[in-house]
């Protein structure tokens, strides 16, 4: 996947959805920065790297991690809503640690949503941290592949 320093691709094929109907407060509400969700397609689907630079945070349990673009944006991507109830049922982290340096669109973790849809809303939210000074943007809500360029902090 090519994509640009300060851009932040789609991690996965779906769709991104009105976050304001996601049934977690903190992140409909935005309380932790700017976000975008999404619903993915298909009961197994990797969920891969949304921008190139350090993997700053990994769940052990798999259902979130944290990304530190080159230019100190900070993002996480939460997969779910108290899906770190699973303790990691479902999730499986691939050859990722924390620490190490991805690319966009670099598999990070694989998620048996089949299984996660029985007791969990499985809605995936990208949520910028830390704009570290940069303005981050993002496209209007519209169906996505991996890859596809979503957003860019300038």
């Amino acid at each position: 996947v090519e994509c640009l320093a300060n851009q932040i691709i789609a991690p996965a094929k779906g769709k991104m959805i009105d976050v304001t109907t996601v049934g977690d407060k903190m992140f409909a509400e935005k309380m932790m920065g700017e976000t975008v969700a999404f619903d993915f397609d298909g009961d197994e689907v990797t969920i891969c790297a949304p921008a190139t630079g350090t993997l700053s945070a990994l769940f052990p349990t798999g259902h979130a991690f944290g990304i530190t673009m080159e230019n100190n944006t900070e993002i996480m991507l939460h997969i779910g809503v108290n899906t770190v109830s699973t303790k990691g049922d479902g999730f499986t982290i691939l050859n990722k640690h924390q620490g190490d340096k991805v690319k966009a669109g670099e598999p990070i973790v694989k998620v048996d949503f089949k299984k996660l849809r029985k007791s969990y809303e499985t809605s995936t939210m990208l949520i910028v941290i830390n704009p570290a000074g940069h303005n981050v943007s993002f496209v209007a809500r519209q169906s996505v592949e991996l890859g596809s360029v979503i957003g860019q902090a300038d």
